[in-house]
């Protein structure tokens, strides 16, 4: 890989994932940058949380290779878990605990210190708008302040990277506008966000992104490069969800001989 691998948060190359005779990721190669916002799209099913898992150091990868905040997908999964931050459209919270005992049940997750424990405790509520709700019953909070917090518990930590799994799925247009204030915060300090998204015009938000499908990327660059080399002669720019779709029926289009001669 060409570059200074210390410029990057996430460094992948020819991962793969096999189940039996399926092929969820198919040697799939990328970079992140340090602060970047890199979105990660494609169908259901298309491999994306199969590549996230691995990343995160949650599932082994079949074969190739790759390093997240410098370390070994493969033999330091455990040091990966405790330097970055995730979080996926279920929240990943306990609806039974209060605010509070979600934050301080994280925060023994993560092994903070008592002092710093306080200080991220109250950054969580205040970040989270839940001041004169901390003492509540999770279950009973709106999806956006359940998202917010969840934000919260994820990188209550400092991590230096956070992925992000469908976040705003299913909440209000209001709320996923202020959830991503929130990542353009983080990326300004410094954080790598890893996002999946299934909505288009966040997907616009990102510095960077990488199409999956069937399991082999089949694209990656700014939102507006994209854009760009699907115009054509063209005047119009297209949008980026028109972009998408034309780069998988490209692809399915490109297979379908290839299956008739197996046939």
């Amino acid at each position: 890989m060409s570059g200074n691998a210390n410029n990057y948060a996430v460094v992948v190359d020819n991962l793969e994932k096999r189940f039996g005779a399926f092929v969820a990721v198919d040697r799939v190669s990328f970079q992140v940058n340090r602060g970047e916002i890199f979105g990660f799209l494609g169908p259901n099913g298309a491999g994306k949380s199969t590549t996230i898992r691995m990343l995160c150091g949650i599932l082994a990868p079949s074969s190739g290779s790759g390093t997240v905040a410098g370390f070994d997908i493969r033999t330091q999964p455990e040091r990966i878990k405790a330097n970055i931050g995730y979080m996926s459209q279920k929240f990943s919270l306990y609806q039974d605990l209060t605010v509070e005992e979600n934050i301080d049940f994280y925060a023994g997750i993560y092994c903070i210190p008592p002092e710093k424990k306080r200080r991220r405790k109250e950054w969580v509520i205040e970040m989270s708008g839940l001041a004169e709700h901390r003492r509540r019953p999770t279950a009973v909070l709106s999806g956006g302040w359940k998202q917010r917090l969840a934000l919260g518990c994820a990188i209550i930590h400092e991590p230096p990277i956070v992925f992000l799994d469908e976040p705003t799925s299913g909440v209000d247009p209001i709320s996923r506008r202020q959830f991503w204030d929130l990542i353009y915060e983080l990326s300004g300090q410094g954080v790598t966000v890893f996002v999946t998204t299934h909505y288009m015009d966040e997907a616009e938000y990102c510095d960077r992104l990488g199409l999956i499908y069937r399991g082999e990327l089949i694209a990656l660059d700014t939102p507006r490069a994209l854009k760009t080399a699907a115009m054509g002669t063209g005047n119009v720019m297209p949008s980026l969800e028109d972009v998408f779709v034309s780069l998988i029926e490209a692809r399915d289009r490109a297979e379908q001989p290839q299956q008739e001669v197996q046939r």
